[in-house]
Order: C-alpha cells, then sequence, then structure tokens
C-alpha cells in the first residue's frame, strides 16, 4: 500500500533524576537488569514493588494528581527508554504516577492484584490527591476500569476496553483465548459494574471491529462517554500516540473535559496519519471497492504530499462520474 511519510511521535521527557540514579531503564540488556534499574529507580521516586508473583507497582511520588496505568513488561521494554508510557509523560506535568506492571497477558486477575489495591483502599492512598486518572489500552483498559472502584471519583481513560472475557457473558469474542480459562466472576471481575462512583469515563474504540463494539456497548452508565474512532483497530493507543493527540486527550481526561466534541477535534488528526490512511485504502482494496479507493486517493494527495496515493490514483484510472458511498 501507498506511504506517507509522517514524523515520529514523542512524549515529553522526563524530570531530571538525582546524580547517579537512571532516569530510565534504557541500560538493561535482559529482564533480571531492567526489574533491579526498576527498583533503584522506585527507590528514589517512590516504590518499586511485587505484587505477588507476576505483577510489580511502580510508584513516582511528585504532585497532588496522580495517573494509574497499567502496563506489560513486554510493552515497557519495548519502548526506547524501557519505561511505562505514564512515566515520562507525568513526569512532565508533575503528576504522581502509579503503574501496575504485569508479566505478560495476566489480566491483572490475581489475588495479590486485589489485595495491593485493597491495601490503598485500606490505608486511604486515594484521598491524598486531588484529581486521579486511570488509564490503560485493551487489557490495561480493562484493568482501569476494573479497578477505578478502588478511587471514588476518579477520571477513567479506557482505550480498546474490554468489559470481561468471562465466555458465559463474552462468548463472542474469540480474541486472547488463553485468558477466557481466568476468573472474571470473582473480585474486580466486570469492568462496568466496577466503574460505580466514577468521575467521568471516556472509552474510545472501533465501532468497525465487531468485538469492540460490542464490548464498548456494555457500558452503559450515564457517566460514560463512548468516543468512537472508525478504523483505528485494535492498537488505538499506537495510533494516537503516531498521531500525537494521547497527550492531549490524557490532559482533557484527567480534567474531566474530554467528551464527544473534544475528541471529535482531535480526532481529525487522522486525516493526515499515514498508518491510518493507509489502512482504510487497504480495507477499500480488499472490499473490491475501486472507486472508494479512487476518493481516498483524491482526498489524500489533494491536502498531503503522498506519492504513493498518487500511483495508486494513477494506476486505478477511474471513470468520470459518481463514487461509492464510504
Amino acid at each position: 500500500m501507498p506511504d506517507v511519510t509522517m514524523p515520529e511521535p514523542a512524549l515529553p521527557d522526563a524530570k531530571p533524576a538525582q546524580i547517579g540514579v537512571p532516569t530510565d531503564a534504557a541500560a538493561a540488556t535482559d529482564r533480571a537488569s531492567w526489574l533491579e534499574i526498576m527498583g533503584r529507580i522506585g527507590a528514589e521516586e517512590g516504590g518499586f514493588d511485587p505484587v505477588g508473583d507476576r505483577h510489580w507497582a511502580l510508584l513516582v511520588e511528585d504532585g497532588p494528581t496522580l495517573m494509574v496505568s497499567f502496563e506489560t513488561i513486554e510493552t515497557a521494554r519495548a519502548r526506547a527508554g524501557q519505561m511505562p508510557l505514564a512515566h515520562d509523560f507525568a513526569a512532565a506535568r508533575g503528576w504522581s504516577h502509579l503503574c501496575l506492571i504485569a508479566d505478560g497477558a495476566t489480566w491483572y486477575r490475581d489475588p495479590a492484584v486485589y489485595a495491593y489495591f485493597d491495601r490503598l483502599v485500606d490505608d486511604c492512598f486515594f484521598d491524598g490527591f486531588d484529581q486521579v486518572l486511570f488509564y490503560g489500552a485493551g487489557m490495561g483498559a480493562y484493568a482501569a476500569c476494573a479497578f477505578a472502584v478502588t478511587s471514588p471519583g476518579a477520571m477513567v481513560l479506557a482505550l480498546n476496553p474490554r468489559a470481561t472475557l468471562d465466555p458465559s457473558q463474552a462468548i463472542w469474542d474469540s480474541r486472547n483465548a488463553g485468558a477466557r480459562r481466568l476468573d472474571f466472576t470473582s473480585r474486580y471481575g466486570y469492568a462496568p459494574d466496577m466503574l460505580e462512583g466514577a468521575g467521568r469515563v471516556a472509552l474510545i474504540y472501533d465501532p468497525t471491529l465487531r468485538e469492540d463494539a460490542m464490548h464498548s456497548a456494555l457500558f452503559r452508565a450515564p457517566y460514560i462517554t463512548r468516543l468512537p474512532a472508525r478504523h483505528i483497530g485494535e492498537r488505538a493507543e499506537s495510533s494516537l500516540l503516531g498521531m500525537e493527540i494521547l497527550s492531549g486527550l490524557i490532559e482533557a481526561a484527567m480534567a474531566g473535559t474530554l467528551d464527544l466534541a473534544h475528541f471529535a477535534t482531535a480526532w481529525r488528526a487522522r486525516r493526515s496519519y499515514g498508518p491510518y490512511l493507509r489502512a482504510i485504502l487497504n480495507k477499500a482494496a480488499l472490499a473490491k471497492r475501486p472507486r472508494l479507493e479512487v476518493m481516498i486517493c483524491r482526498s489524500v494527495t489533494g491536502r498531503l504530499r503522498a506519492p504513493g496515493f498518487a500511483r495508486r490514483l494513477a494506476a486505478l484510472a477511474p471513470p468520470q462520474g459518481g463514487l461509492d458511498p464510504a
């Protein structure tokens, strides 16, 4: 498919650490060295503690605004600094940050994780912050919704959210087959119910993906805003980062101002984001809709320097006349 050259996305740099303390885990060469460096960072910034056998909690104590995020070791280590996505983002804004890091696709269905959040509640941990946002994508989105109940009034931003993977309630979702063996019926299990008492909840999902749309439809409370992002796919976080709009969406979610109008304005960035444009062109090609391909190519080449789309447009050599509807 044609290419559109786009700049690399970037999040703001984190604040400088004390001399001798690493600012990230980029020097890690394996899992053991990564855990050792994360422990040093945690000792300086707040804490890095094991939560059972397959989870860790990184706490960065800073300002009175707290961002709670959920990641895996694999996704954190895949980044240049080998840090959770929210770490530098929160640090650049003077926010505190709590990240639950999972070893693989645990879906955070672990009694040790339940006990950890129970302890935070017992210690009135969340009461010490003026604003709290639970954030996650995919598996992390499920966790953000499921554990938001521990901080009444907290805001939530969930990308590609899941309500549950319990086969009795989501038999229509055949993805993540291994996770279907996990217990989604016990504590913190059904994510939509766990949002009771939340502040404002924003769900970003792809309505063209059957499973994404059906999960999102299970979140029905009046304080929940569903934000459709057509054709964004199952990796909304990566796409929103690439469009350089995720930071603004997180800030709006924290402030409680992320509504349909705000999102619609930000979502216009897709019109110049190469991977998104290639994806919709590929869908049109797979659907054998050449006139829709022509419409897409004309729209892109009319606004951007996109030689690949221009070549595709020339190859299609469309007849003059109307186009199929999108």
